[in-house]
């Protein structure tokens, strides 16, 4: 296997650090559009290992499928893994399939909100742009293995192992994220300081958020249905000391990854955003910062919410200031296998002081980058394998999960967790 990875912001870098460790592939470039970011990644991955050579730079711009197609014909890349923002999943997956590699993403193609009734119906859906292309992935005898990072991704493959495991009926996957991190300056204050992109956050957060509903599945939209931003709060509960958080409805591909692959009766997506946040994205969107479309400034164009994203801590650097816990899981009600009424959590926590010990990188990336290496690795032993374009959840769920805890180095040693509740 010979792994292009594009994009070596926060997630990049870890993923690059968690994959030295790991034996399966032959070479794994890092590319960007600043070479120096990538430079500096291969020499964290490569100073985690005696003699490690399998890492290398390259430049790429990830807006143009032309150039992805190019650096993947002139690296010979196996399989392309996206690390970028998710405004590049579509030129980096065109330009993947024509160069004749199979692809990864951790985030998929953007939505477009309705244009008349976006609180209520959907317009474009995340990933309707690569699903479109479905047809030509399978014809090729391609795969492209979509949201495969934390969430999307290890949420959805808690989904396929309640379904074939847990329960014989499924009333609601209910993705659940919370954490009790917190940021600190110089001078030990606490500080806002989003743990990955803004600009990701401002896209999924101020969308309108989507829910599935399968008695609504033969209407026109399929079962999917939209709300205003961050409804329905509800506190829950998050494990390993974490405590209560409030979480709101947030768009994201679980759900419309999901009833893909996993029969449930309703499918939603609940992020504990935290009130600081919430009001900053409010005020964010009142002053117009959110717009991603150019505003003219002193005779430069500028985007209002590059701008935003430029301002704050780059993600990659605040690890050292960071402390607490993230956790990531998916909140299962229905009817177990014993024919009884079931209510489950399944996660997974990532702790800061830990990652920060053993990879050097703060906690809400290093727990998004781990799983498309661990899907890497079952790619390339044939443990996992496809054609076309596929969620976490069309595959075995057990090999990741096992892999994912094993002990290292059999394993990648991070262990997931299970509460009836």
């Amino acid at each position: 296997m010979r792994v292009l990875m594009i994009g070596a912001g926060g997630v990049g870098d870890a993923a690059a650090r968690i994959a030295a460790e790991r034996d399966f592939f032959e070479a794994w470039v890092v590319a960007d559009h600043d070479v120096s970011r990538a430079e500096r990644t291969v020499a964290a991955a490569s100073g985690r290992r005696e003699g490690e050579s399998r890492f290398r730079a390259a430049q790429v711009d990830a807006s143009d499928a032309a150039a992805v197609e190019a650096l993947v014909r002139e690296v010979g890349a196996t399989h392309v893994l996206n690390a970028v923002d998710p405004r590049f999943v579509v030129p980096i997956f065109e330009g993947t399939r024509a160069g004749g590699a199979d692809y990864l993403d951790m985030a998929m193609s953007l939505s477009r909100r309705h244009p008349e009734e976006p609180y209520a119906k959907v317009g474009v859906k995340l990933g309707d742009e690569q699903f479109a292309q479905a047809g030509e992935w399978e014809a090729d005898g391609r795969l492209a293995l979509v949201g495969i990072g934390v969430e999307p991704g290890l949420s959805d493959v808690f989904a396929r192992y309640a379904a074939d495991h847990l329960f014989s009926e499924i009333d609601e996957l209910g993705t659940r994220d919370g954490a009790n991190l917190v940021i600190r300056d110089e001078d030990g204050n606490e500080v806002f300081a989003p743990g990955f992109s803004m600009w990701t956050i401002i896209e999924e957060c101020l969308n309108p958020p989507v829910v599935w509903e399968k008695d609504r599945a033969g209407e026109p939209d399929g079962g999917w249905s939209t709300l205003p931003p961050f409804s329905e709060p509800e506190v829950f509960e998050f494990p390993e000391g974490i405590g209560p958080v409030e979480c709101v409805h947030v768009e994201h591909e679980e759900v419309l990854l999901m009833p893909r692959w996993v029969d449930a009766k309703k499918v939603t997506f609940k992020y504990g955003l935290g009130e600081e946040m919430i009001t900053i994205l409010r005020t964010l969107h009142t002053l117009g910062l959110d717009r991603t479309e150019p505003v003219t400034v002193k005779g430069v164009e500028v985007s209002p919410r590059d701008v935003v994203a430029a301002v704050l801590p780059d993600p990659l650097t605040i690890g050292p200031r960071m402390e607490g816990k993230t956790c990531a899981g998916l909140w299962v009600t229905g009817t177990g296998k014993d024919g009884q009424p079931r209510r489950t959590y399944l996660y997974h926590v990532s702790d800061n002081a830990d990652t920060m010990r053993e990879y050097d990188a703060q906690c809400v990336v290093w727990q998004t980058a781990v799983n498309p290496v661990v899907a890497l690795e079952l790619l390339s032993s044939g443990a996992w394998s496809g054609a076309g374009v596929l969620g976490p959840e069309a595959f075995d769920a057990v090999p990741f999960l096992d892999l994912l805890a094993a002990p290292k180095p059999a394993g990648y040693g991070s262990p997931w967790g299970l509460e009836d509740r």
